[in-house]
């Protein structure tokens, strides 16, 4: 069945290091633009369309497009944090067809391994003039805690345990070993998992993600450049965005964006989680799959913990394989914001690009989902559905 296209996803480029010591952010930048644009067989010049976030360094876009010297008529500097990327290409595809530009650039770049030695472990980055501040500041809330606490919610609702979460970074962990790039390669066992350190019960320390220095980038364009290019047509067919907070109070913190935003993203393409085969999933702790996985539809509220189990998410194993480079509990997480790489490599499923050991066979159909910000508070949640032509 051929679907209608909103835009086309023709270049995607992941930063080889993870470790960029010796690199500007602006270096950064450079590199994955004109690693997208290479893979797409096009240059710098046939851009017209720019889309970053807030990891663009100096004054966003303005910065970016000098230092690259685009010549531009549309840009973007949606930010939704780690979810931001899956925004800009939904917003991508808004502007192309609205004629506004042909050829849209979209970046991701971020240093914060270097930057972050010596200065200990994940904090938030709290503003004194956020509205929230006064109220959440005084009592130490930072992302661990606010993580574990939304897995203990869970725990309580629906009975999950610290083994069902484990069986995701076991996942990740068979696809990391096959990605030579991936940060931590090591396969790991449920054991492994909830024998290392606790770190935000019920959290332990490899529930949690990399942190890594890298990026990203993507090249999105309008069909007939797309068709002109020799490179496998990845079409995007439906796309969803939600901001999801706390509602005066009157919010569930079990359940996440995702809810409504793959309910749009779904119905806009015309199909259903059960067509869909291959998962791209934010992974900044399991519990965020998890969690994922119930509002995307993939399983019912509550019976997350046993859709993961038993290696339900490895490539060749499983039914719904996800994360296939090892994702964010492996792989790469660039910036702390890791929605560009989900991208990524759903674009290598569609293509058939993934690595032989983990690629999926007749992957005509792949959902990407990012959730940035912060779950248990203040988050958005953006899917994309793509497709091969």
């Amino acid at each position: 069945m051929s679907r209608p296209a909103l835009a086309y996803i023709v270049g995607a480029f992941e930063h080889p290091t993870r470790d960029a010591g010796d690199k500007t952010l602006a270096q950064l930048q450079a590199d994955v633009a004109l690693g997208a644009l290479a893979d797409a067989g096009l240059g710098k010049d046939d851009v017209d369309g720019f889309f970053c976030g807030p990891d663009a360094p100096g004054t966003g876009p303005l910065s970016i497009a000098d230092y690259l010297n685009l010549d531009l008529r549309h840009v973007d500097t949606t930010n939704t944090s780690g979810s931001s990327y899956l925004l800009h290409v939904a917003h991508a595809a808004q502007a192309i067809a609205a004629g506004k530009c042909n050829v849209a650039l979209i970046t991701l770049a971020g240093r914060p391994r270097t930057e972050g030695r010596g200065k200990g472990g994940l904090v938030r980055r709290d503003d004194p003039n956020q509205p929230d501040f006064q109220w959440e500041q005084p009592f130490g809330m930072q992302i661990l805690n606010m993580y574990g606490m939304t897995a203990m919610r869970h725990m309580h609702l629906y009975g999950t345990t610290s083994e069902q979460l484990a069986w995701i970074k076991v996942a990740a962990s068979h696809h990391a070993q096959h990605n030579e790039r991936a940060y931590a390669r090591d396969v790991v066992t449920v054991e492994d998992v909830i024998n290392s350190p606790m770190v935000a019960d019920p959290l332990h320390r490899l529930d949690c993600c990399v942190v890594t220095d890298g990026g990203g980038a993507l090249v999105v364009t309008r069909p007939e450049i797309a068709r002109s290019l020799k490179r496998p047509l990845v079409k995007v067919i439906g796309t969803g965005e939600r901001p999801q907070h706390q509602q005066g109070g009157y919010f569930e913190i079990t359940q996440s964006g995702a809810a409504w935003s793959g309910k749009t993203a779904f119905e806009q393409a015309g199909v259903r989680p059960a067509d869909i085969k291959y998962v791209s999933l934010y992974d900044s702790f399991t519990i965020t799959v998890l969690l994922q996985l119930e509002d995307l539809g993939f399983c019912a509220k509550g019976e997350g913990g046993r859709f993961v189990m038993d290696g339900n998410l490895i490539s060749g194993v499983g039914r719904l394989p996800f994360n296939t480079d090892g994702g964010g509990l492996c792989n790469n997480h660039p910036g702390n914001r890791g929605g560009m790489t989900k991208i990524i490599e759903a674009v290598r499923q569609v293509r058939g690009e993934a690595h032989p050991a983990v690629q999926v066979a007749n992957c005509d159909l792949a959902l990407a989902n990012g959730i940035g910000g912060q779950l248990g508070v203040r988050h958005a949640s953006g899917t994309l559905i793509l497709e091969r032509e």
